[in-house]
């Protein structure tokens, strides 16, 4: 796996970063690489920046979409000036562990604002995703989604139990659940994440970044903080 990363970032570097290298070293094709075989270190530090610019290029396009979650789709302060979205799964792991370190987030500050974008990757998830957006139609969301988080594996029977414990009047929510608003609003979640270029979820957008992964509370905080400085 090492020497696969390894190929993989001195593909990546020549492909599209050579050039940079041969303007600032003046080193010839094979100097190049003989440069980079000695100094491997600096090959993850020049993929990752490569990888942030391009993530910032994607975002630039689509920016404003982004931050304009579905009505209700919210933790934290509705009208935060720190704005902080999430792509999310209710069956990923790594998605309820990211989850304890926004309600922390949430707890910090009063003026964060987290959007919820609901993608539904896993199996048995989208009916979770579903009740979530119905959930935001009654301006009960946040209580359903940390219900749902709590509640374990998303199936029928812990959605439902989910819901009822948030609160929700189940009737108008089942209805709300297989509405064309939602319908919507679940394809625009994938179209933004596949032009941002995300892959699976947890993923996340603040200020001028996006990135990947379950990266922890400081990591978002730094984000969020450089975002609105």
């Amino acid at each position: 796996m090492k020497d696969l990363f390894f190929n993989s970032a001195l593909a990546l570097l020549f492909g599209f970063i050579g050039a940079a290298i041969w303007s600032y070293s003046g080193l010839a094709d094979t100097r190049t690489k003989a440069y980079l075989m000695d100094n491997p270190q600096i090959l993850p530090e020049m993929a990752e920046a490569y990888q942030a610019q391009e993530a910032s290029e994607r975002l630039a396009g689509v920016s404003d979409d982004v931050v304009d979650g579905f009505p209700g789709a919210v933790m934290g302060n509705p009208k935060g000036s720190k704005v902080l979205v999430k792509f999310s799964d209710y069956n990923c792991g790594y998605c309820r562990s990211a989850h304890a370190d926004v309600k922390k987030l949430v707890a910090s500050d009063p003026e964060i604002k987290v959007v919820l974008r609901e993608m539904p990757i896993f199996e048995g998830s989208e009916e979770a995703a579903r009740m979530a957006l119905a959930a935001a139609k009654q301006g009960l969301y946040a209580e359903f989604h940390s219900q749902m988080f709590a509640a374990g594996p998303a199936n029928p029977a812990s959605v439902r139990a989910a819901a009822e414990a948030a609160g929700l009047d189940m009737v108008r929510a089942e209805a709300d659940a297989n509405s064309p608003a939602v319908d919507l609003e679940l394809l625009e979640n994938r179209s933004l994440a596949e032009a941002l270029g995300f892959g699976g979820t947890p993923s996340w957008v603040a200020g001028g970044k996006a990135f990947e992964g379950a990266v922890g509370f400081d990591a978002l905080k730094e984000a969020i903080d450089s975002a609105a400085s």
